[in-house]
């Protein structure tokens, strides 16, 4: 089939990779005779360079690897975590995984080393039975459990923890890329609070990272730590397997708007293809519903001839009990399944035995995570990877430029340990796990005590001096240099008010009404638009119908929804400047970066068909306004030169506010090319008349309370920026703009108005013709 898509052209781009031979090394003479004992019964007699460079600087400092997909970089940290429990009957470590799966292939692979005696590896999750627990606290010297288990399970009970916290000696954060954003900032708070803890408890902790290959991998440690002299292994060890890789792109059906085939229709024929030709496959989805509606159609399509195979084909995603993950996890490992269509449940490092082929339909968000998912093709020294595109303005972006997709640099990681709201929220964490003194700058920096005197200041913590107004070490403290902070009110469990999925501890309930299941919650600064009345509210995958938001209590309620619409908020949004912390001249326009006040008033809301985009109708709403404070960047345009702009063309001051907007889309759209985040972290902001600049200004926000740093790095790196709108918008063979270049899909003005035209000349304008005409000339690389 891939002969066929490149005869008629879906297939964009080819190219191979490798094979490639490993570099192996003696196993280090200094490691544990039981280790290295153990390493024989699993069958390694030597060790892949990195693996031993590893376990080199792992003895040292605080270490991070980052190397390829299958590189064995579990290896990495189990060797020195186990060297250290064979030296040392009391040591214990706690492995962290972002997921429950990880956490169960984990406990498997430590356990076939044999070394039973020494080493007692259980897992501490939502699964595990109650009656299971107080075992697992006692017996375990290896706990492996996950972030949000550590941080409402573990640390506020860590009396009941005393074994483990006494002497705890090595934690594992394991596939690390994927603490970024609001999820890393609050992962970075929450292991500032396990390193405090182990501190208190007299141990001296190894942290120990492993992570997909990202663009600051030591940046990334330091940050999710708060701890510096980092060691970086990145030199990857392991051979590389052959691996054809090709871009697909489903055909036009109409030029005009831009409209293409179905991505899932593509992606069906092209697994059941595989399926029949006796390929074993595993195929990435964004969504629940997605991964689902594909297994469908795969099964349907194999049903006719070969229906046999159609009992070989299973989706998996997050929301089965655990034995239905365990029995499916089961099947992948033996060889039963021939194909599975997955979320990013299976994107990383799970050991699911040998594939030939992996298929990505539409971009995962990072090229990181691309290259993760393609790694799963080739375990058997070949491979075939494939990236189906959508419409989506980057799917098509890359298809544009392929050559540029697959050599391009893969991403930084963003997170900010002291973004205001989800700092602020663990500080009252650590407060109940126990006071808070000067020396917790050591854990939480130099700037917490300002953010305890905003709690005091709130009422939820409050200053004392401890009894006898001494130190620790009986010295008089003398005029309350010793004084700590404590929780306002001791009886409060600040721990279950925080998600760390969230920015804000100010939140909406989301309950099943048909059930009565609590389903989650959303920031009560998103619920007005995400969970209104009448609302198609995705969760995991799944639709959901608001039937009613009822503010007075905080919730929304909702029910199971299988209609042929989705939902588009129509909202009115004001930004207010509330502090500028950076300002400078950039492409000839004054460029700045601040805290903002967004404030969003919710209007209506349209009903849009699911197979055409095509208005349904529009219904009003009457909500009240909200608002949070987030960071910004934001640029302010003369009115005069707009106007009078040369080029291609000219803004004249009636498309003025179309082209402000179009920009600001484009912007967005390709802002997680710099970033690893999703275009539904940022929000914008264009005016022809911004009350505060008194000029035409173009604001681009974080979408989350208090920022996490996104909109920092777009301010550092605007001129790319420009250049990548640009070449977005440019590039794209529609007329007047369509979901590859300009309109969103969570526009609050429903893509209302949109000038494509005068977008393209605005963008021209800032770039200037010359700096377009070296673009030109250099192949028009992409600077990364």
């Amino acid at each position: 089939m891939i002969d066929e898509a490149r005869e008629d052209g879906r297939v964009v781009r080819e190219a191979r990779e490798g094979p490639g031979d490993a570099t192996l090394v003696n196993i280090p003479a200094q490691l544990h005779p039981d280790v290295i004992a153990g390493l024989g019964r699993v069958g390694i007699e030597r060790l892949y360079s990195h693996q031993a460079q590893a376990l080199e600087s792992a003895w040292e400092r605080t270490t991070i690897v980052t190397t390829g997909t299958a590189s064995g970089k579990s290896l990495c940290f189990n060797l020195p975590t186990l060297d250290a429990l064979c030296r040392d009957a009391f040591s214990r470590a706690l492995y962290l995984y972002p997921t429950k799966a990880l956490a169960q292939d984990q406990a498997r692979a430590l356990g076939g080393f044999g070394l039973t005696k020494q080493v007692r590896p259980a897992i501490y999750d939502g699964d595990t039975p109650r009656d299971a627990r107080g075992d697992v606290r006692r017996r375990a010297n290896v706990v492996l459990t996950n972030p949000d288990m550590l941080h409402l399970g573990m640390l506020p009970h860590h009396d009941s923890w005393e074994r483990l916290f006494s002497h705890l000696r090595i934690v594992v954060v394991d596939e690390a890329h994927v603490y970024r954003g609001v999820f890393g900032s609050h992962v970075a708070n929450v292991l500032r609070r396990l390193l405090r803890v182990a501190a208190a408890y007299g141990s001296d902790v190894r942290v120990l990272l492993a992570s997909a290959t990202i663009a600051n991998p030591v940046e990334l440690a330091e940050r999710l730590t708060g701890l510096d002299d980092v060691g970086l292994i990145d030199r990857d060890g392991s051979p590389t397997p052959r691996r054809q890789i090709a871009m697909w792109n489903p055909p036009l059906t109409d030029e005009a708007i831009g409209a293409r085939r179905s991505a899932l229709g593509e992606a069906a024929e092209l697994l059941a293809r595989l399926v029949r030709d006796g390929a074993r496959c595993i195929c990435f989805m964004k969504s629940r519903k997605g991964v689902e509606l594909l297994a469908r159609m795969v099964t349907e399509d194999l049903k006719g001839a070969n229906p046999d195979l159609a009992e070989r084909v299973a989706p998996y995603r997050a929301g089965y009990t655990p034995q239905q993950r365990r029995e499916l996890e089961a099947r992948l490992v033996n060889g039963e399944l021939r194909a599975v269509i997955t979320t990013d449940a299976l994107e990383l490092g799970i050991d699911i035995g040998e594939l030939d082929a992996a298929v990505v339909v539409t971009f995962p968000g990072t090229v990181a995570s691309l290259r993760q998912m393609w790694g799963r093709a080739g375990r058997r020294g070949k491979g075939l990877a494939v990236y189906v595109a959508g419409e989506d303005a980057l799917d098509q972006f890359f298809c544009r430029h392929p050559d540029e997709f697959l050599e391009r640099p893969v991403e930084a990681a963003i997170l900010d340990h002291e973004s205001p709201q989800i700092h602020q929220a663990h500080l009252l964490c650590a407060a109940y796990e126990g006071p808070l003194g000067r020396e917790d700058a050591e854990f939480f920096g130099p700037r917490w005590e300002a953010h305890a005197e905003a709690l005091v200041s709130a009422g939820l913590l409050r200053k004392r001096t401890p009894r006898g107004g001494s130190g620790g070490d009986g010295s008089e403290s003398g005029r309350g240099e010793r004084e700590e902070y404590v929780l306002r009110r001791p009886a409060d469990y600040p721990a279950a008010r925080v998600s760390l999925r969230s920015a804000s501890p100010d939140s909406f309930a989301i309950v099943n009404v048909s059930t009565g299941e609590l389903l989650g919650q959303t920031e009560a600064s998103r619920a007005h638009s995400t969970v209104h009345d009448g609302a198609v509210y995705l969760h995991m995958g799944r639709s959901y119908e608001v039937r009613e938001l009822d503010l007075e209590h905080r919730r929304a309620l909702v029910a199971p929804f299988d209609g042929d619409w989705y939902t588009q908020p129509k909202r009115e949004t004001d930004t207010t400047i509330e502090r500028l912390l950076d300002r400078r001249e950039a492409l000839g326009v004054s460029l700045s970066f601040g805290e903002v006040s967004v404030t969003e008033t919710v209007l209506a809301y349209q009903r849009k068909r699911l197979s055409n985009h095509a208005q349904l109708d529009l219904v009003a709403l009457d909500l009240p306004e909200t608002s949070f404070s987030t960071q910004a960047l934001w640029f302010e345009l003369d009115a005069d030169r707009l106007t009078g702009m040369g080029g291609s063309g000219t803004v004249g001051l009636e498309a003025l506010l179309g082209s402000l907007h179009a920009t600001e889309h484009a912007q967005i759209a390709v802002l997680p090319l710099i970033a690893m985040c999703d275009r539904w972290d940022i929000g914008g902001l264009s005016t022809n008349l911004h009350p505060q600049t008194g000029r035409p200004t173009i604001f681009i926000y974080d979408g989350h309370p208090g920022g996490v740093g996104i909109t920092r790095l777009a301010y550092t790196r605007f001129e790319e920026l420009c250049r990548d709108a640009h070449r977005l918008i440019a590039e794209c063979r529609c007329k007047s703009g369509c979901p590859s270049c300009v309109q969103s899909p969570k526009c609050g003005n429903l893509n209302e108005p949109l000038s494509k035209a005068g977008a393209l000349v605005l963008l021209e304008g800032l770039l200037g013709q010359q700096a377009l005409a070296t673009e030109a000339q250099g192949g028009g690389q992409l600077r990364t």
